[in-house]
C-alpha cells in the first residue's frame, strides 16, 4: 500500500477527499477553519512536489438537490488564501472532467458539493423502504453509485483518502472511488494517517493503566463503545445524563433528571460485565442540581435555584446538570497516573458556566496525567468544545477531528474509508 509520505506526486494529478464541512454563519462566511487547516500539510505536500490537486468535499445534507445556501463557491476565497494558490471552482461536481484535464502542475480545482448528487451517498430517494420497490430502487442507486465514483475517479491519475470524519461512511468519494486506482495510486492522507495512528494508539498499543472518559446524555448511544472498551481498559469512568440511568437502576432518586428507564437493565448488565473484567467502574455520587435550567439558552431562569445534592437523593423539582465537587475528586483520582486516556463526552452541561466544573475537572486531570508522560485522545464535539472552551487544546495528545467515524473505531468498526485504501 502506498502511504503519502514515500509517493512522489510530480507530474500527476491528485483527488483528494477531504472534510470541509465547515460552519457558515448567515452571510456565507466560515465561523470555524479548523478542518481546512487540518488538511492543509496533506494539500501542500502534493502541490509542493510538483502534482496538480482535485478537492473534493460535502457539506451539510442537502439530500441529492441543489442548494445555494451549501455550495462549496462560498469557501473557495478561504482555501485559495489557506493554500496560498488561487483554486479554480467547478460548479458541477460530476460533469468537471475538462477542468480537470486542463490542470497544470501547481494548480488547484475544487469541485461542488458532492451531496447535491444523491449518488454521492447510494441511499434511494423518495422512497420508503416499505416499499415494495426499495430493494429494487436501492440496487439501482448502487448503480449509479459506481458510476459516479467512476467517474470522480477519472479526473486523477491517483486518490487521497483524508477525511476522517466521513471515513464510516461507504460513499462515493469516500471508499467506492477507490475500486479505480490500484494499491500504488490510493492512500491515506495525513490527517487521515494521524488519526488512524492515534485511535490504534488507544486501542491496540496500549500503556497501562488505560482510563477511558464515557460522558453524554444517554447510556443507548455509547453502549456499543462502552461494551468494547470494557475488554481493554483498567477503568471506566462514567459521567453526565447517562449516569442517572445507572442511579435510577439501583432504586435512587433522580428528581427531574434525563433517564432512559427502558435502559436500567443494560445499566446492571454493563456494572456486571466490568465486574467480570476486572475494571474498575467509576460513576459520580453527587451532583450539581437546578430547578430552572434552559437547555435552549443554556442559561438559569431567573429565580431558579443552583444547589448539590446527592446523585440518588435528588427532589423532584431538581434536575442534575453537571458532577459536584465529589464527583470531580472521584474522576480526577481516578485519572492521575494514567498512561492511556480516551475522552468522550462532557460531565454535564458545559455550556453554561454553571455546570461546567465537571467537565474542566476532567479536562484538567487529562491534562495534568499527559503532562507526566500519558497519551490522551480527545474525540466528540462536545469533548473537543471542552478542552478549547478551557484552553486544555494544547494540554493533551491529540484531538480527532471525527465524531461519528472515532465512536465506530471506537466501537471496534472497520471503516469503510480506511478499509477501502487498505484493501481490507
Amino acid at each position: 500500500m502506498a502511504t503519502i509520505s514515500n509517493f512522489n506526486f510530480a507530474g500527476k494529478k491528485a483527488i483528494v477527499r477531504v472534510d470541509f464541512n465547515v460552519p457558515l454563519d448567515e452571510n456565507g462566511k466560515i465561523t470555524d477553519d479548523t478542518r481546512i487547516r487540518g488538511a492543509l500539510p496533506t494539500l501542500k505536500k502534493i502541490l509542493a512536489d510538483g502534482g496538480s490537486l482535485i478537492i473534493m468535499s460535502h457539506m451539510g445534507k442537502p439530500k441529492g438537490k441543489v442548494n445555494a445556501k451549501l455550495s462549496l463557491g462560498q469557501i473557495v476565497d478561504a482555501v485559495s488564501a489557506a493554500l496560498g494558490t488561487k483554486v479554480q471552482f467547478a460548479s458541477d461536481c460530476a460533469k468537471a472532467k475538462a477542468q480537470a484535464d486542463a490542470l497544470k502542475p501547481g494548480e488547484v480545482l475544487m469541485l461542488e458539493n458532492l451531496r447535491f448528487y444523491a449518488e454521492e451517498e447510494g441511499k434511494p430517494v423518495g422512497i420508503d423502504k416499505e416499499d415494495p420497490k426499495y430493494d429494487e430502487a436501492k440496487k439501482a442507486m448502487k448503480a449509479a453509485q459506481k458510476e459516479f465514483a467512476k467517474t470522480l475517479a477519472s479526473y486523477a491519475d491517483c486518490y487521497v483518502m483524508d477525511a476522517f470524519g466521513t471515513a464510516h461512511r461507504k460513499h462515493a468519494s469516500t471508499a467506492v472511488i477507490a475500486d479505480y486506482f490500484d494499491a500504488d495510486n490510493k492512500m491515506l492522507g495525513l490527517l487521515m494517517e494521524k488519526e488512524v495512528n492515534a485511535v490504534d494508539n488507544v486501542l491496540n498499543n496500549i500503556q497501562r493503566p488505560f482510563v477511558a472518559v464515557m460522558g453524554g446524555s444517554k447510556v443507548s448511544s455509547k453502549i456499543g463503545i462502552i461494551e468494547n472498551l470494557l475488554g481493554k481498559v483498567d477503568k471506566l469512568i462514567l459521567c453526565g445524563g447517562m449516569t442517572y440511568t445507572f442511579t435510577k437502576a439501583h432504586g435512587g432518586e433522580i428528581g427531574g433528571s434525563i433517564v432512559e428507564l427502558d435502559k436500567l437493565d443494560v445499566a446492571l448488565d454493563v456494572e456486571k460485565k466490568a465486574k467480570e473484567n476486572g475494571v474498575e467502574l467509576v460513576l459520580g455520587n453527587d451532583s450539581v442540581c437546578s430547578n430552572g435550567y434552559d437547555f435552549g439558552t443554556f442559561s438559569v431562569k431567573e429565580g431558579a435555584k443552583i444547589e448539590v445534592f446527592k446523585s440518588s437523593e435528588i427532589p423532584a423539582e431538581f434536575e442534575g446538570l453537571d458532577a459536584g465537587p465529589e464527583s470531580r475528586k472521584k474522576f480526577a483520582a481516578a485519572i492521575k497516573g494514567a498512561k492511556t486516556i480516551l475522552w468522550n463526552g462532557p460531565a454535564g452541561c458545559f455550556e453554561c458556566d454553571d455546570f461546567c466544573a465537571g467537565s474542566r475537572a476532567v479536562g484538567e486531570a487529562i491534562a495534568e496525567a499527559t503532562k507526566e508522560g500519558a497519551f490522551s485522545l480527545i474525540g466528540g464535539g462536545d469533548s473537543v468544545a471542552c478542552c478549547t472552551k478551557f484552553g486544555l487544546t494544547d494540554k493533551v495528545s491529540y484531538i480527532s477531528t471525527g465524531g461519528g467515524a472515532l465512536l465506530e473505531a471506537i466501537e471496534g468498526k472497520v471503516l469503510p474509508g480506511v478499509a477501502a485504501i487498505k484493501g481490507e
